[in-house]
């Protein structure tokens, strides 16, 4: 099976044998939730519609998400870790609950594929529920249901909250108990009775049960609204559908990483090789995803460039080690480009901008590496137990060239000093993470669940601002991404310079215009092509379905309306509630791209 032909039998599945309606994934970079740098579940930009907000789709939705997560990066190199994923979802809001669910997963895990499904042995199937505890009972309901389908009580586990719950988003929110699936891989029989810790069992897709709103006190209450969120591991269901180990030897990365060989001149890899493999297959690829994104970032020092960044250079340094010199990662973002551009249209889209800045990366690093080699041969004579991490935190140095150029200059003559040195620079690095990681969440503190009032006026304010730039700039000027948190908004857009004084001032008057004027604010469901009709702005290709929502900033009937924007984002009522509105900072983004920080009144 090639990985679109999996991608549309579980979109068809869904969307033709249990009328879902698809929808495309959201961006990597979510909106109005400053709690993560990227999209880190399918769930998270289906907040507003899991929390109440009807979803202009329905009831019923099928999706495949990209997703990016961090937190593990440097496990990333096994069979298992990724930086970059994909999720396929199905979602019932509100609809249908834990019978159907499950039982729509069985089937689609167990039929053949001439009807539709995986067609995975039962035998080799194992699931897990949520034990219970003082917040919400035993799952006896999932385990019956999935007796019902002949999964025996040896195969179902029943695991703690750390295990088997999911959500919410943010400290509050709706969120619930769920239950995973497990696949066997060994290879040999797979054990009667279940235990995940087994190596060999691999989960593959969990169904949660949102029936629980996490208040801010800690406790649980009944949402009014239940739904169903499940997300299957795209990565690992081909792996095993392809009869392999690993991600690493489907198609999805074979070709980056016969390129990645080719360069090092070899063909026969040993274990260190090969774990370098993965990690600069890994890191380009999420790189690229995250470049080529509709709201895409570019290599940084803060946020979500500062995370391209390190995993381009990561990328780079692992190269090195393979003895690749040469310029290489727009060669490598080529092949990744032609391997998912026909799914990923976007990567196409942008297929320049990724090449630019992944060789502008490169480039700057090598200049680093270079750099940080001269320091270190200037200083030799009086290195000091931190000069490992001194090094790294000045220049970026990375801590293993460091050693490695230290053995060569025989000033590391055994493994204990290679390992006291090692030590030295980890106890460094701790404490310089225990800091950042102390201000990121202080910086990151709040979200769409936990301050939904502020949010919901400072995007809001987005709309308006939007507007005002196109009408005083020009209608070049498009959305290329947003960031709120509880304090302000941060609206990115493409125009090619600086603005002056007098235009940031226009802006300015014009939303604080619109807020004086007390304009209602109201939406209406649509297709596509009724919202470009009657002149909606949006990102219409990239992240919407066929049915979206448009907000009108102003009342139609008078013709007083404003803005008209689709969006699925929480709004006021009434412009009025924003007070007023200030810009704080104008400043470049990326080539062609600017960005305003602004606030509005408490």
């Amino acid at each position: 099976m090639i990985a679109n032909e999996l991608r549309r039998l579980y979109i068809d599945f869904f969307a033709k044998q249990h009328n879902h309606k698809e929808i495309k994934g959201s961006s990597l970079i979510p909106e109005n939730d400053p709690t993560v740098l990227f999209t880190t579940a399918g769930m998270h930009p289906l907040v507003p519609f899991l929390i109440g907000e009807p979803h202009p789709s329905g009831k019923r939705i099928v999706d495949v998400q990209k997703c990016v997560r961090t937190d593990d990066i440097d496990e990333v190199g096994d069979d298992v870790h990724l930086t970059f994923f994909e999720m396929l979802g199905n979602w019932s809001l509100g609809d249908y609950f834990k019978e159907e669910a499950i039982k729509m997963s069985y089937e689609f895990l167990t039929k053949s594929n001439e009807d539709g499904g995986l067609g995975l042995a039962v035998k080799k199937l194992a699931v897990s529920c949520f034990i219970g505890d003082d917040d919400a009972p035993r799952d006896i309901e999932s385990a019956k249901i999935w007796k019902s389908f002949g999964i025996p009580d040896e195969r179902i586990a029943f695991l703690p909250k750390k295990d088997n719950w999911w959500g919410p988003a943010g400290k509050t929110g709706p969120c619930g108990p769920d239950t995973e699936m497990f696949y066997w891989t060994g290879d040999e029989e797979a054990p009667e009775k279940f235990d995940p810790k087994t190596k060999g069992w691999v989960e593959i897709w969990n169904d949660v049960f949102m029936q629980y709103n996490r208040k801010d006190d800690g406790t649980f209450e009944p949402l009014k609204q239940r739904n169903v969120d499940t997300g299957m591991g795209f990565e690992r269901v081909f792996s095993i559908l392809n009869g392999v180990k690993s991600p690493f030897e489907t198609d999805l990365f074979t070709d980056v990483i016969n390129e990645i060989r080719l360069l090092a001149g070899y063909a026969n890899p040993n274990p260190e090789q090969e774990k370098a493999e993965h990690i600069i297959a890994d890191h380009l690829r999420a790189a690229t995803f995250i470049i080529g994104d509709p709201c895409g970032a570019v290599p940084s020092n803060i946020d979500q460039g500062y995370i391209v960044r390190r995993l381009i250079r990561r990328a780079v340094r692992h190269a090195r080690r393979l003895g690749i010199e040469l310029e290489f990662t727009r060669k490598i973002a080529g092949i990744i480009i032609k391997n998912y551009s026909d799914f990923y249209t976007e990567l196409a889209d942008n297929q320049e901008k990724i090449f630019e800045e992944m060789s502008k990366e490169e480039a700057q690093f090598s200049k680093t590496l270079n750099k940080g080699l001269a320091v270190l041969h200037k200083n030799i004579s009086s290195i000091s137990d931190n000069f490992c991490f001194e090094l790294f935190a000045t220049y970026g140095f990375p801590p293993e060239m460091t050693i490695e150029e230290l053995e060569a200059l025989g000033l590391i003559r055994n493994a204990s000093q290679k390992k006291s040195i090692m030590e030295q620079f980890e106890i460094c690095f701790k404490k310089h993470q225990e800091l950042s990681r102390a201000g990121a969440e202080k910086k990151f503190a709040g979200g769409l669940a936990d301050h939904s009032v502020e949010v919901t006026k400072l995007h809001t304010a987005t709309h308006l601002l939007h507007q005002a730039l196109r009408n005083v700039l020009g209608n070049h000027v498009e959305q290329k991404g947003s960031n709120i948190t509880n304090e302000r908004l941060r609206f990115d857009f493409s125009h090619p310079e600086k603005m002056t004084d007098e235009q940031k001032i226009k802006v300015e008057k014009i939303v604080n215009d619109q807020i004086k004027a007390a304009l209602p604010v109201s939406f209406e469901e649509m297709t596509v092509a009724e919202a470009k009709k009657k002149g909606a702005i949006g990102l219409f290709e990239s992240k919407y379905g066929d049915k979206v929502k448009v907000y009108a900033i102003g009342d139609s009937s008078k013709d007083t309306v404003f803005s008209m924007e689709i969006c699925g984002g929480p709004h006021v009522k009434n412009t009025s509630e924003l007070k007023n509105f200030k810009i704080l900072k104008e400043e470049a983004c990326s080539s062609g791209i600017r960005r305003i920080k602004a606030v509005v009144g408490k």
